[in-house]
């Protein structure tokens, strides 16, 4: 307390005055570790061993708020915050202490002070003292205690422009050690610029919207085909405070660049009209139109004049399609195709012209076959990051990030601690404020590496950030606004800016990935379950007389499936990919053979149905129903042959018959097989199979049956005949007064059955 009182009323600067408490400390050594030999040594804590950094950790000191972030001449600074008691013991007679200094040099200094937790004697810099201080009287265990300290900027004594250390701590005592120490503290930055720089770094920050896919492969059989989506949780990031709709709001009037991946445009379109929602083997009417609406309107007026990038739709895992797709057949199509449709689907919704010449690996991590795939589609520029095109000219200063590659590509690299300064859990003020902090730090070191050069940076921060990153990102970018020391570009413009001779541009070889982003890759075996659904999809489609109503809602479903989002979640991704799998064989299966009893011929030549269902809403065409003879000897189709082809065509919802000419030479059965063509000669749906029996009748047997039928008519005409004579014969009785003789009995015939006659059909001719 003797250093902080000395400091009180004068002017020494806070360099010096840091210089002063190191040279206090260095004498005084010696003369503690004589107080520590006697009987009234005081506590190790005293002596700053390690037990005296735990014990700066007694009380959590928590910066809230720190107003203004970069404080000019003229400003008051204002920081406010929470005390919490981690200790067991109270902590009496404390007092909340500001420290400022000493100037930092260069972005290295930034980090390791931030690195730094408890506090360091010598390291930290000196108490400002009073009046710029709070007393606590006592603090119990357990309890938290908010604080404010005000402070003009010209009390601080700040020197030449840059990063200053900025610390609170609290000093106070407890039962256990009754002598003043630090018990917490927290540091973070500030940083200070009292007159504009002639040279501003241009700043490119990265607004990204994206989110994960949420629509399915399913429609409704109406005539707009209602999409189905598998939840409805975007409408919980659409709601006011939700994740997207706070990208939208804070972004808005933000000089950012926004990075939006077209699908998500497109589920929001969707739902802002009919859409349903799955809830185990059924569906629901979507009730969130109006969330929907609200957000897109918000959107459209926040992009208006603004520069927008388009992604391929979905946001597809390039680095997954490098190292595990690319080799498997259709892959890559699938990637062009998603560019192709991301120009379009933006320009349609938000009304702006997108830019879609930039591909953005995850995490801006690079390799040769990753710059191959991301320029394959016919984007030209790549956002890397500097965590993987490192520099390795020695360059004193961060370099412009756009830098050509080879190729007639330009890599546009990202500062890697720009780029993360917002990661992590910000929900709470204290670590907000600490991001905010530090990364305005980092942005004017960063400039003053080379005052006289101005450079371009680019910043790309997580792809999908919560809403207390985006929060805090907002934060930080209204504190550059000033443009003190940056000034604002868009990401089209800083990829056009003249690179540094000596920068990196050697793309790293595949070894240098990293292996934690490798490990989150999709699969190969999902890249070949998407061709298999692709190979079943081309051979639906060319049956159908409205293919688009399949193969939009599918293509889309197939973008999806290899969509970036899926990192991390590989149980999600197989089940999304199975269930598109699942539906398009659902409906596939709808055109169908009607399963066919055995048939009997009962003659030489005979016809013989097959029924082909269409249960779509829609009409099939193109299709060809080819019927093959297991023994053509004995069952001919046709014209004579093993063989036989008939067109089928079937409006939604119907049936069709389709009958061939069959002949037969020998008694006996024949398997027979009926199965589904497309018109190139792919197979379509399974085959099946049923069973002819052969029945031939001779001449001989003909004759035989014509003998019997005629005794049969002789027989019955001489009954006839006799059977008048006896009538005649009674009537003459019963003129002479016999009574009359009953009528003739029932014949002993019944009437003809109306049931089968027993299983499988018969086919005359």
């Amino acid at each position: 307390m003797a250093e902080a009182a000395d400091s009180q009323g004068m002017t020494t600067s806070p360099a010096r005055r840091w210089l002063r408490r190191t040279a206090s400390l260095l004498v005084g050594v010696p003369l503690l570790a004589g107080l520590l030999t006697g009987p009234a040594a005081l506590p190790a804590q005293a002596a700053g061993t390690s037990k005296a950094a735990t014990g700066s950790r007694t009380v959590a000191v928590s910066l809230d708020t720190l107003a203004p972030s970069a404080p000019v001449e003229g400003d008051t600074l204002t920081i406010s915050g929470t005390l919490t008691n981690k200790g067991k013991k109270t902590v009496k007679d404390a007092e909340v202490d500001l420290r400022v200094g000493p100037r930092l040099s260069g972005r290295s200094a930034v980090d390791d002070a931030a690195s730094r937790t408890g506090y360091l004697p010598g390291g930290d810099p000196a108490e400002l003292g009073d009046p710029y201080t709070l007393k606590v009287p006592a603090l119990a265990s357990g309890v938290s205690q908010d604080f404010t300290l005000t402070v003009p900027v010209d009390k601080l004594e700040l020197g030449e422009e840059g990063v200053y250390q900025l610390g609170v701590s609290l000093t106070g005592q407890t039962s256990e050690a009754p002598y003043d120490q630090v018990l917490g503290i927290q540091r973070t930055f500030l940083p200070w610029q009292p007159e504009d720089t002639g040279s501003k770094t241009k700043l490119t920050f990265l607004w990204p919207l994206i989110a994960s896919a949420h629509v399915t492969a399913e429609t409704g059989s109406d005539e707009q085909q209602t999409p189905v989506f598998a939840d409805d949780d975007l409408a919980l990031e659409l709601a006011p405070g939700g994740r997207l709709e706070q990208m939208v709001s804070l972004g808005s009037g933000l000089p950012v660049t926004w990075v939006i991946d077209p699908d998500l445009l497109a589920s929001v379109d969707a739902m802002t009209k009919n859409y349903r929602v799955k809830t185990g083997d059924t569906t629901v009417a979507g009730t969130n139109q109006a969330i929907a609406r609200q957000w897109l309107t918000s959107l459209q007026s926040a992009v208006k004049d603004s520069t927008v990038v388009a992604l391929p739709f979905a946001d597809p895992d390039l680095a997954s399609i490098a190292h595990r797709g690319k080799n498997v057949s259709g892959t890559l199509s699938h990637l062009q195709t998603a560019t192709e449709v991301a120009g379009s689907t933006v320009e349609t919704i938000l009304h702006v012209k997108p830019s879609t010449d930039f591909a953005w690996p995850v995490d801006g991590a690079i390799d040769p076959s990753v710059v191959d795939v991301a320029t394959s589609a016919g984007a030209h520029k790549v956002i890397a990051r500097s965590d993987s095109l490192e520099e390795v000219g020695g360059l004193p200063y961060t370099p412009t990030a756009a830098r050509p590659v080879g190729g007639g590509t330009t890599a546009v690299v990202a500062d890697h601690r720009l780029s993360t300064a917002f990661t992590g859990d910000l929900a709470k003020a204290g670590s907000s404020t600490l991001a905010v902090q530090k990364f305005l730090a980092q942005t004017l070191a960063l400039t003053e590496q080379e005052p006289d050069k101005a450079r371009s940076i680019v910043v790309a921060p997580q792809r999908t950030p919560t809403a207390a990153q985006a929060q805090t990102m907002a934060r930080a970018l209204r504190a550059l606004t000033d443009e003190h020391w940056t000034e604002p570009l868009d990401l089209v413009a800083a990829a056009g800016e003249k690179p540094d001779a000596r920068a990196t541009t050697k793309v790293p070889k595949a070894s240098a990935y990293p292996k934690k982003l490798r490990k989150q890759e999709l699969p190969t075996q999902a890249f070949q379950d998407i061709r298999t659904t692709q190979d079943s999809l081309n051979s639906f489609q060319v049956i159908l007389t409205q293919p688009d109503r399949v193969v939009t809602p599918f293509g889309n479903a197939v973008n999806r499936a290899v969509s970036t989002s899926w990192r991390g979640r590989p149980l999600e991704a197989q089940q999304y990919r199975d269930a598109v799998r699942s539906y398009l064989k659902s409906l596939t299966t709808e055109v169908q053979l009607i399963t066919k009893s055995d048939v009997t011929l009962s003659g030489r030549s005979a016809t013989i149905p097959v029924t082909v269902q269409n249960k779509l809403v829609q009409g099939i065409d193109h299709l060809v129903l080819r019927l093959t003879s297991g023994n053509s000897t004995r069952l001919k189709l046709d014209d004579g042959g093993a063989m036989a082809e008939q067109p089928v065509k079937i409006a939604g919802g119907h049936s069709q018959s389709v009958k061939f000419d069959a002949s037969a030479n020998a008694n006996g059965q024949a398997q027979v097989t009926a199965r589904l063509f497309t018109q190139d000669g792919t197979p379509y749906g399974e085959e099946m199979t049923f069973t002819v029996k052969v029945s031939e009748v001779t001449p001989t047997v003909l004759l035989v049956i014509a003998g019997g039928l005629l005794l049969l008519v002789l027989a019955g005409i001489r009954m006839y005949t006799q059977r008048k004579r006896a009538a005649a014969g009674d009537t003459e009785e019963n003129d002479g007064g016999e009574p009359e003789q009953p009528s003739d009995p029932t014949p002993d015939t019944g009437p003809e059955s109306g049931n089968p006659s027993g299983t499988g059909e018969k086919v005359d001719r």
